[in-house]
């Protein structure tokens, strides 16, 4: 178990990096690979091929046989398996910890050179290189879902039988445990489908969370209180500076400056017209008669 806790405590730096999404598959590689792999695995595929029993005494019969019906051992196919998942994440754990390292020299004051990358762009690196880890391992997942289809299928034979040199004739070879191996393969197979649906998921929502925060980025924000202010006192200073000479830039000449404050025409009050100053006084004039 020690070869594995030191690839668990690597993983799991991983987690500072990911999403929710990512999280549960991390669980899920830990838990029900690794750790599954590790207690149980070993115990059922550790004696394979000494429990290989074939009806033959020709010496060198038997491991040809149990070459044809296993080209490669179930047990080392998934310790494969997991090193090639785990590389990824590895070399994006290596990745974020040299771009910290030079995002705290740069807060420190480090000695002159040419100009470093500031730390929105090294943000950007780093869940740019996540969605490239995230994109191999849905790649990987899917290499070896195909690969122990082809290789084992889905179910294990007790009873194999064998023609192949130095073996004299057909040869009638027994399986141990083909039961419990048959269990162990179709639980495998479902956690590697299940790992590659959240890998799925996990790329999706990390797509769309870059896709939404680059449209937030391409729109111009908008004008806060004092920047309004600002724009009405520039106005009203070129106003006063730009007023013609004349009528119409005597004192008091109407210089109309853009009030951002300003209420709306529908809720501005109107002064009264003459036309229905008029209609007043004649109904007035109707209730006094």
């Amino acid at each position: 178990m020690g070869e594995w806790s030191f690839l668990s405590s690597l993983l799991d730096a991983v987690q500072e990096h990911s999403p929710m999404v990512g999280r549960f598959w991390l669980v899920v590689m830990l838990i029900f690979r690794i750790l599954i792999l590790a207690t149980v695995g070993s115990d059922i595929f550790e004696d394979e091929q000494e429990e290989f029993v074939c009806n033959t005494l020709q010496p060198g019969c038997k491991q040809v046989c149990y070459d044809k019906a296993f080209p490669i051992s179930h047990y080392r196919f998934w310790v494969f398996h997991i090193v090639v998942l785990s590389a990824p994440a590895l070399l994006f754990v290596m990745y974020a910890m040299h771009q910290s390292g030079k995002l705290r020299q740069g807060e420190e004051g480090g000695s002159a050179g040419p100009p470093r990358l500031q730390p929105s762009q090294r943000t950007h690196h780093v869940r740019t290189f996540y969605l490239v880890n995230v994109a191999m391992r849905i790649l990987a997942e899917s290499s070896f879902l195909v690969g122990q289809w082809q290789l084992y299928g889905f179910h294990v034979e007790p009873h194999f039988t064998c023609q192949r040199s130095p073996c004299p004739h057909y040869v009638d070879c027994f399986v141990s445990r083909p039961t419990e191996k048959t269990i162990f393969i179709l639980f495998y197979f479902v956690v590697g489908v299940v790992s590659t649906l959240l890998s799925l998921v996990e790329l999706a929502h990390l797509l769309a969370k870059d896709r939404c925060q680059g449209t937030a980025a391409n729109k111009p924000p908008a004008a806060s209180y004092e920047q309004q202010e600002n724009w009405s006192n520039q106005a009203h200073e070129q106003c006063q500076h730009f007023l013609p000479p004349g009528n119409g830039g005597a004192k008091g000449a109407a210089c109309r400056v853009p009030n951002h404050y300003e209420p709306s025409a529908l809720f501005r009050p109107q002064a009264p017209s003459m036309g229905s100053k008029a209609s007043q006084a004649a109904a007035r004039a109707d209730l006094v008669v």
